[in-house]
């Protein structure tokens, strides 16, 4: 029986890079200093042309990234922030966490992001809180549609969740360098990924980029000075340094997701996605997946069920039905994507797939 392919493995990754991390790893335990450091200001200076030159700004992890973000473009509490329900439960957490209420706003079937005609409708609708930010959501790798989010958005601002999408870009200008804040997550299993918890934040407005910085060491600009309430959310030295070991090999990686992509050839190419994950549809889902086991080849669902159908979440519905959303969860696919895969693994997944009847 043939070798079973994951879905994802960091296995092979870690491997090669074995030697590096373990000196940055030594590095750190030797200099004493273990949050929000020297690491980390190093870090941030090597991820701003990733991020198109925008102020970046680490923190403790991509949910504390958006809330922060959220936060420092001025959302207040009582206040209406909309974004899709087909994405990590993070994105309405965060919202939460800011003290405001999420609206639910349906996807484009063929993106997976936010739907221009949707994002409208909610515009438009009539309501008695203030729409405090827009959050777009980056899924699976490729960006909303920025310029169009941007103009129906007017003086609303647009916060990225560009938790998947490190790299990512849209007619040249990359994730991270569009809206008012981005949010970034390196939790392991992302395109770079740190060996535990990391957060980003990025920001063209120095304005937003003092007011984040504030608020990730509880409103301290200075010790045991306290300007406004914040919170510790500070990243680790040792996420910093491993993620600059990491972060010259994130070009490698990216270009090797999208050679996968075209090689699996179940759906279009597109330009600037970068293949956080690579997923197909079927009406018969659950048959695939078990048709695709049985050739020893992995899938996951990413996501089994719209935010807006969520128990923690029954009390934010609003009553604006998402019908794209939850026809996507039940008909997605993520097939094995990783930088390591080899040729006759990606040959094995296609061909698992393409035999399915």
């Amino acid at each position: 029986m043939p070798e079973f392919i994951p879905p994802f493995s960091l296995d092979r990754q870690n491997a090669a890079l074995a030697a590096e991390v373990e000196a940055a790893a030594l590095r750190v335990l030797r200099s004493g200093r273990y949050a929000q450091g020297p690491e980390c200001e190093a870090f941030e200076r090597e991820i701003a042309p990733w991020v198109g030159g925008a102020r970046a700004v680490t923190c403790s992890s991509g949910t504390d990234a958006l809330h922060l973000a959220l936060r420092a473009v001025g959302v207040a509490a009582g206040d209406v922030v909309l974004t899709t329900p087909f994405t990590f439960f993070a994105t309405a957490g965060a919202i939460l966490l800011a003290g405001a209420v999420p609206e639910f706003v349906d996807i484009d079937a063929g993106t997976f992001n936010l739907s221009l005609e949707a994002l409208s409708e909610a515009l438009a609708r009539p309501r008695t809180r203030r729409i405090g930010a827009i959050i777009a959501v980056h899924l699976y790798g490729r960006l909303a549609d920025m310029p169009a989010i941007l103009k129906s958005a007017g003086d609303i601002p647009v916060v990225e969740d560009a938790a998947q999408a490190i790299g990512a870009s849209l007619v040249g200008r990359p994730a991270g360098a569009w809206g008012a804040a981005a949010a970034f997550s390196f939790y392991p299993t992302k395109n770079l990924g740190a060996m535990g918890e990391g957060g980003l934040v990025t920001t063209m407005r120095p304005e937003v980029e003092a007011k984040l910085r504030l608020l990730r060491a509880h409103g301290s600009p200075r010790r045991y000075a306290h300007d406004i309430l914040g919170w510790n959310g500070r990243m680790h030295e040792l996420q910093a340094a491993i993620l600059r070991v990491k972060l010259p090999h994130l070009a490698g990686w990216n270009q090797r997701r999208a050679q996968i992509a075209a090689e699996y050839g179940l759906t279009p190419v597109v330009a600037g996605h970068i293949y956080h994950q690579y997923v197909i549809r079927s009406s018969r889902r659950d048959a695939l997946r078990d048709h695709m086991r049985e050739l020893q080849v992995g899938s996951e669902v990413y996501y089994p069920t719209p935010l807006d159908c969520q128990p923690a979440l029954a009390a934010y519905g609003n009553g604006a039905p998402c019908p794209e959303s939850l026809r996507a969860s039940q008909e997605v696919v993520a097939l094995p994507m990783f930088p390591e895969l080899s040729v006759d693994e990606v040959r094995r997944v296609r061909e698992a797939v393409r035999s399915f009847s």
